[in-house]
């Protein structure tokens, strides 16, 4: 995340309600808030265990 409460830390990393916050207030323009959007779906939806895989490679 490259701003805020939480600058510094991974998209996968951010807090369901911090990602609440965006689907209620407005996700940034560009390809950021596309991907806050995703993970915000991802989340909701009680899928995060699909990044395992994904944050294992790290």
């Amino acid at each position: 995340m490259p701003f805020g409460k939480y600058a510094g830390r991974t998209l996968a990393q951010l807090p369901g309600h911090y990602l609440a916050w965006f689907a209620r207030e407005g996700f940034p323009k560009g390809e950021l808030g596309e991907l806050l959007e995703l993970m915000y779906t991802i989340d909701h939806n009680a899928l995060r265990h699909l990044l395992v895989p994904i944050k294992s490679m790290h």
